[in-house]
């Protein structure tokens, strides 16, 4: 189901793509950019069904739904792009009370969606799985506790996907034998998914050696002070310049390409690797935080360097698999249940396919694809599942 919206005010156009729908319904983020396309978010729609088949696991409370995406052609940053939204969510809202689930993406924050829901008397960006929830009260109290967790100054479902990427990157070092306290990474976006993934791995001893905004590429070979940074940033994930040290150097924002590390992060746009410029890569690993940064093309060149890609679908679905998770009760909705589970997820998740793939001889995405299509068949079999209980705390 593909849906085409165009903005009264501004003729701004905006797009929803229902790719797949399980249980009659789907879940996937809105983005915001200049550009954005109905092909674009078709993709993202695909990625979203995959993201979701992938976190189907055994014992869980969460099971799959469909994929789903939104998107908006306008600039984030430009006057009224809070109202072009606004008036986007209004009109989409029969699609979201009946297939689509939704949340933030890129260029759109999760509290300007649940303002404008709650303002104008939508109901919930998760109205679509209620018909799911046998336990609502108990649901609410569970997401009620863990969007208002906040964790070093920042709110917990602004980490958790970061969470997720830097988990998978650990044990895809790890699977190649590297001691990621040894290793140097790199960071394209320092917004909640940039931003996350370079705090935890900065944790686990990785040295965050470079960093890129929208206007340059911080780096430090010796590594940069991730936390000063984080601390001084923008609401667009923009890094504050007068934060830099003397030693830290500002340069220009495609070097993060070519930068000298053992793991590059794509987090910010999607197309961002390319086969014009995947020459110019030195890293060994990439783990895609964004939607579809690397293009197939390039992916098969840097595979035939030997470079591992662990795809998108993988690496950063712990965002949405951890509102399922709150949703329907694998966790309480707090900090120390929800890093529990996301870290051991996306570490055992990146750890079978790689070793599937090196088995197999395929690529990570090939051998990732192989176990959404498995879980999919089982999915569609069972799709008249009886909706699951939400227990009042963690189920594990």
């Amino acid at each position: 189901m593909d849906i085409t919206w165009q903005d009264p005010a501004t003729g701004a156009r905006g797009f929803v793509v229902i790719d797949t729908l399980v249980r009659e319904t789907a879940s996937g983020g809105l983005r915001m950019r200049k550009g954005c396309t109905l092909e674009e978010v078709r993709g993202l729609a695909q990625g979203m069904t995959r993201k979701e088949a992938i976190h189907l696991r055994e014992g869980r409370h969460y099971v799959p739904v469909g994929g789903a995406k939104g998107g908006i052609d306008f600039d984030p940053r430009a006057p009224g792009a809070k109202e072009v939204l606004e008036r986007f969510l209004v009109a989409m809202a029969p699609i979201m009370h009946t297939y689509w689930a939704l949340g933030e993406d890129l260029g759109v924050r999760q509290g300007d969606i649940d303002e404008i829901i709650a303002r104008r008397g939508l109901g919930s960006g998760l109205a679509a799985v209620d018909k799911l929830i046998t336990d609502p009260e108990a649901s609410a109290v569970r997401a009620k506790t863990a969007f208002a967790t906040v964790v070093d100054g920042v709110a917990q479902d602004e980490l958790v996907g970061g969470l997720g990427v830097a988990a998978s990157a650990i044990a895809a070092l790890r699977a190649e034998g590297q001691d990621p306290a040894a290793c140097r990474a790199v960071i394209q976006g320092f917004g909640s998914m940039g931003g996350a993934s370079a705090r935890f791995l900065a944790e686990a001893g990785v040295r965050i050696v470079g960093i890129a905004d929208a206007d340059g590429f911080v780096s430090n070979p010796e590594g940069l002070d991730v936390e000063a940074l984080l601390a001084t940033r923008d609401p667009f994930g923009g890094i504050d310049r007068a934060a830099l040290r003397a030693e830290d150097h500002d340069g220009d924002r495609d070097d993060w390409l070519a930068a000298e590390a053992e793991v590059l992060i794509p987090a910010a746009v999607s197309y961002a690797i390319t086969a014009d410029n995947c020459e110019r890569i030195r890293a060994g690993l990439i783990v895609e935080a964004a939607n579809m940064p690397v293009l197939p093309e390039a992916e098969e060149k840097l595979r035939a360097r030997g470079v591992t890609v662990v795809p998108d679908f993988l690496a950063n679905s712990a965002t949405n698999a951890w509102w399922w998770w709150v949703t329907f009760g694998d966790v309480d909705g707090s900090w120390t249940d929800s890093r529990e589970l996301v870290t051991t997820t996306l570490r055992e998740l990146t750890t079978e396919v790689l070793a599937t793939a090196a088995e197999q001889g395929i690529s990570p995405r090939a051998a990732a694809q192989a176990t959404v299509d498995a879980n999919l068949a089982r999915l569609h079999a069972d799709d008249a599942a009886p909706r699951v209980d939400a227990p009042a705390a963690s189920g594990r």
